[in-house]
């Protein structure tokens, strides 16, 4: 059997053409390159997964209407709607992480998971107040595109855009812590 964690221990191959028995020595020049493609492919792993997750969670399952409505409003009642559809989003996102995770076996460490996790639902919470949204694209010259309603809305082009940046370094520090 050919694992992609061979270079934690587990599994009984490499990625060489020709076989290797479990107890044949691994040349340690070749153990930087496997590290490198099970990083790589934990990354792209987890950089899709987070991206379906947030699809399935900003639009479906992790965020009510009137979250959705009243998350960026000032004072205590925006923040416990920020709270209640962060919490639902990331409570989707982990499970399908999850899911990725045990299915494919991938190696991900606590401390990756907790740092992509974490940087994830603090920018996401950043951004769904909607005003560093904003402040951005005027800081950019892109006033007349943050105030666009039709035929598309620039705010919400440029929240979700900035959402798959976000989620991008999430999976990095997943995939490499």
């Amino acid at each position: 059997m050919v694992a992609l964690s061979i270079w934690r221990g587990v599994g009984t191959g490499s990625y060489t053409c020709r076989p290797r028995l479990p107890f044949q020595p691994v040349h340690p020049q070749s153990l930087g390159v496997v590290v490198v493609l099970v990083s790589a492919i934990v990354f792209a792993v987890v950089a899709a997964t987070l991206y379906a997750g947030h699809q399935v969670a900003d639009h479906v399952f992790g965020q009510s209407d009137k979250q959705a409505a009243h998350k960026a409003a000032p004072g205590w009642d925006g923040w416990r709607h920020l709270l209640g559809h962060i919490v639902a989003y990331h409570l989707v996102v982990v499970v399908m992480l999850a899911i990725a995770i045990v299915a494919l076996d991938l190696p991900v460490t606590v401390v990756g998971l907790t740092a992509g996790v974490g940087f994830s639902a603090a920018s996401h919470a950043l951004l769904d107040r909607r005003w560093p949204v904003r402040w951005l694209l005027i800081q950019t010259g892109n006033r007349n595109f943050a105030d666009r309603q039709a035929p598309v809305c620039g705010m919400y082009l440029a929240d979700q855009s900035l959402h798959a940046a976000c989620l991008w370094v999430s999976a990095l520090l997943i995939a490499c812590l």
